[in-house]
């Protein structure tokens, strides 16, 4: 089932999986979900896939790493919040 996710609630879905988790299974997991960014969307798993690490020992490391992966323009104006609406 696929799933669609605000950027600022990706850590939500990234406490779903169990970690340690290597590179190829968190892509196969996170491959259904859609995250909405302030300039469009992206797929979670082909982000994942574009990382560098082999393997994420927490949802922290792998959010952290998958924001080194977005465009500043996917996380908004510096300063702004993207917030809840």
């Amino acid at each position: 089932m696929a799933r669609t996710v605000k950027l600022s609630r990706v850590e939500s879905v990234l406490d779903s999986l169990s970690y340690p988790v290597d590179k190829e299974h968190a892509v196969d997991q996170l491959d259904d979900v859609t995250v909405e960014l302030a300039d469009g969307e992206t797929n979670l798993g082909d982000v994942v896939a574009r990382t560098a690490s082999d393997s994420y020992d927490s949802p922290t490391e792998l959010r952290d790493e998958l924001y080194e992966y977005l465009p500043t323009e996917a996380i908004g104006e510096p300063g702004q919040s993207e917030g809840d609406s």
